[in-house]
Protein backbone atom coordinates (compact mmCIF):
# COMPACT_ATOMS: atom_id res chain seq x y z
CA UNK A 1 0.00 0.00 0.00
CA UNK A 2 2.75 2.22 0.08
CA UNK A 3 2.20 3.20 -3.71
CA UNK A 4 -1.10 3.64 -2.70
CA UNK A 5 -0.17 6.15 0.10
CA UNK A 6 2.45 7.52 -1.78
CA UNK A 7 -0.25 8.11 -4.58
CA UNK A 8 -2.49 9.19 -2.52
CA UNK A 9 -0.02 11.48 0.41
CA UNK A 10 0.01 15.25 0.38
CA UNK A 11 3.33 16.40 0.38
CA UNK A 12 3.62 20.22 1.21
CA UNK A 13 5.93 21.47 -0.95
CA UNK A 14 4.44 20.20 -4.06
CA UNK A 15 0.81 21.47 -2.95
CA UNK A 16 2.57 24.58 -1.99
CA UNK A 17 4.21 24.69 -5.79
CA UNK A 18 0.90 23.42 -7.00
CA UNK A 19 -0.72 26.64 -5.44
CA UNK A 20 1.58 28.93 -6.74
CA UNK A 21 1.55 27.62 -10.16
CA UNK A 22 -1.85 27.86 -10.17
CA UNK A 23 -1.89 31.22 -8.97
CA UNK A 24 0.25 32.55 -11.11
CA UNK A 25 -1.50 30.82 -14.28
CA UNK A 26 -4.45 32.23 -12.80
CA UNK A 27 -2.78 35.67 -12.50
CA UNK A 28 -0.95 35.49 -16.19
CA UNK A 29 -4.98 34.18 -17.87
CA UNK A 30 -6.29 37.08 -16.11
CA UNK A 31 -3.81 39.84 -17.42
CA UNK A 32 -3.30 37.79 -20.53
CA UNK A 33 -6.94 36.65 -21.30
CA UNK A 34 -9.43 37.90 -18.67
CA UNK A 35 -8.83 41.22 -19.79
CA UNK A 36 -8.59 41.18 -23.11
CA UNK A 37 -11.35 38.81 -23.79
CA UNK A 38 -13.53 41.47 -21.04
CA UNK A 39 -12.56 44.31 -23.14
CA UNK A 40 -13.71 43.09 -26.20
CA UNK A 41 -16.94 41.98 -24.29
CA UNK A 42 -17.49 45.57 -22.60
CA UNK A 43 -16.24 47.17 -26.30
CA UNK A 44 -19.25 44.46 -27.87
CA UNK A 45 -21.59 45.36 -25.40
CA UNK A 46 -21.00 49.18 -25.62
CA UNK A 47 -21.17 48.82 -29.80
CA UNK A 48 -24.68 47.17 -29.24
CA UNK A 49 -25.40 49.74 -26.77
CA UNK A 50 -24.86 52.27 -29.24
CA UNK A 51 -26.91 50.88 -31.73
CA UNK A 52 -29.93 50.39 -29.61
CA UNK A 53 -29.29 53.77 -28.62
CA UNK A 54 -29.34 55.18 -32.60
CA UNK A 55 -32.00 52.94 -32.89
CA UNK A 56 -33.89 54.36 -30.45
CA UNK A 57 -32.84 57.57 -31.80
CA UNK A 58 -34.08 56.59 -35.17
CA UNK A 59 -37.66 55.79 -34.01
CA UNK A 60 -37.76 58.66 -31.89
CA UNK A 61 -37.11 60.92 -35.26
CA UNK A 62 -39.25 58.78 -37.51
CA UNK A 63 -41.74 59.41 -35.19
CA UNK A 64 -41.41 63.04 -35.08
CA UNK A 65 -41.23 63.04 -38.53
CA UNK A 66 -44.56 61.06 -39.14
CA UNK A 67 -46.06 63.75 -36.80
CA UNK A 68 -44.98 66.33 -39.13
CA UNK A 69 -46.29 64.09 -41.69
CA UNK A 70 -49.64 63.92 -40.22
CA UNK A 71 -49.42 67.65 -39.76
CA UNK A 72 -48.70 68.83 -42.86
CA UNK A 73 -51.24 66.58 -44.70
CA UNK A 74 -53.99 68.12 -41.98
CA UNK A 75 -52.76 71.77 -43.17
CA UNK A 76 -53.15 70.64 -46.49
CA UNK A 77 -56.57 69.23 -46.40
CA UNK A 78 -57.41 72.76 -44.44
CA UNK A 79 -55.74 74.70 -47.19
CA UNK A 80 -57.76 72.39 -50.30
CA UNK A 81 -60.93 73.10 -48.24
CA UNK A 82 -59.94 76.88 -47.51
CA UNK A 83 -59.22 76.86 -51.88
CA UNK A 84 -62.57 75.15 -52.63
CA UNK A 85 -64.97 77.39 -50.35
CA UNK A 86 -62.79 80.21 -51.66
CA UNK A 87 -63.35 79.29 -55.56
CA UNK A 88 -67.32 78.04 -54.34
CA UNK A 89 -67.12 82.20 -53.09
CA UNK A 90 -65.70 83.64 -56.04
CA UNK A 91 -67.86 81.61 -58.01
CA UNK A 92 -70.96 82.38 -56.44
CA UNK A 93 -69.58 86.36 -55.90
CA UNK A 94 -69.15 86.06 -60.13
CA UNK A 95 -72.61 84.35 -60.44
CA UNK A 96 -74.04 86.99 -58.70
CA UNK A 97 -71.86 89.85 -60.44
CA UNK A 98 -73.00 88.42 -63.80
CA UNK A 99 -76.83 88.44 -63.03
CA UNK A 100 -76.49 92.22 -61.92
CA UNK A 101 -74.65 93.08 -64.92
CA UNK A 102 -77.60 91.11 -66.66
CA UNK A 103 -80.28 93.45 -64.52
CA UNK A 104 -78.72 96.68 -64.73
CA UNK A 105 -78.33 95.80 -68.81
CA UNK A 106 -82.20 94.74 -68.76
CA UNK A 107 -82.77 98.17 -67.38
CA UNK A 108 -81.01 99.84 -69.81
CA UNK A 109 -82.49 98.34 -72.56
CA UNK A 110 -85.84 98.67 -70.69
CA UNK A 111 -84.96 102.52 -70.21
CA UNK A 112 -83.74 103.27 -73.85
CA UNK A 113 -86.99 101.02 -74.88
CA UNK A 114 -89.11 103.79 -72.39
CA UNK A 115 -87.53 106.64 -74.33
CA UNK A 116 -88.21 105.37 -77.41
CA UNK A 117 -91.56 104.84 -76.51
CA UNK A 118 -91.89 108.45 -75.03
CA UNK A 119 -90.02 110.21 -78.43
CA UNK A 120 -92.16 108.41 -80.60
CA UNK A 121 -95.40 109.05 -78.69
CA UNK A 122 -94.47 112.87 -79.02
CA UNK A 123 -93.95 112.28 -82.96
CA UNK A 124 -97.02 111.02 -83.12
CA UNK A 125 -98.84 113.57 -80.97
CA UNK A 126 -96.50 116.42 -82.97
CA UNK A 127 -97.97 114.57 -86.18
CA UNK A 128 -101.36 114.70 -84.68
CA UNK A 129 -101.36 118.21 -84.02
CA UNK A 130 -99.99 118.97 -87.05
CA UNK A 131 -102.84 117.28 -88.71
CA UNK A 132 -105.46 118.92 -86.32
CA UNK A 133 -103.81 122.34 -87.40
CA UNK A 134 -104.14 121.40 -91.11
CA UNK A 135 -107.82 120.14 -90.52
CA UNK A 136 -108.56 123.29 -89.05
CA UNK A 137 -106.88 125.24 -91.58
CA UNK A 138 -109.13 123.82 -93.80
CA UNK A 139 -111.81 124.15 -92.15
CA UNK A 140 -110.74 127.93 -91.24
CA UNK A 141 -110.69 128.06 -95.27
CA UNK A 142 -113.96 126.50 -95.85
CA UNK A 143 -115.77 128.78 -93.14
CA UNK A 144 -114.03 132.10 -94.70
CA UNK A 145 -115.35 131.05 -98.11
CA UNK A 146 -119.17 130.85 -97.16
CA UNK A 147 -120.88 131.98 -93.98
CA UNK A 148 -122.19 129.47 -91.62
CA UNK A 149 -125.48 129.64 -89.87
CA UNK A 150 -126.02 127.08 -87.15
CA UNK A 151 -126.93 124.05 -89.25
CA UNK A 152 -123.70 124.44 -91.13
CA UNK A 153 -121.48 124.96 -88.28
CA UNK A 154 -122.82 121.35 -86.72
CA UNK A 155 -122.43 120.11 -90.11
CA UNK A 156 -119.13 120.99 -90.21
CA UNK A 157 -117.95 120.16 -86.75
CA UNK A 158 -119.89 116.59 -86.79
CA UNK A 159 -117.60 116.45 -90.38
CA UNK A 160 -114.47 117.44 -88.56
CA UNK A 161 -114.88 114.71 -85.86
CA UNK A 162 -115.84 112.18 -88.43
CA UNK A 163 -112.87 113.38 -90.48
CA UNK A 164 -110.88 112.50 -87.37
CA UNK A 165 -112.03 109.28 -85.99
CA UNK A 166 -110.80 107.87 -89.83
CA UNK A 167 -107.65 109.72 -90.06
CA UNK A 168 -106.77 107.59 -86.82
Amino acid sequence: MTGFENFIGFNPWTALFTLLNMVLTFLILKKFLFKPVQKMIDDRQKEIDDLFADAEAAKTQAEGMRKDYEARMQEAHVASAEIVRKATSDANRRGEEIIKEAKDEAGAIRDKAMRDIALEKKRALNEVKSDISQIAMDIAEKVVERELNADDQQALIEGFIRQMGDSQ
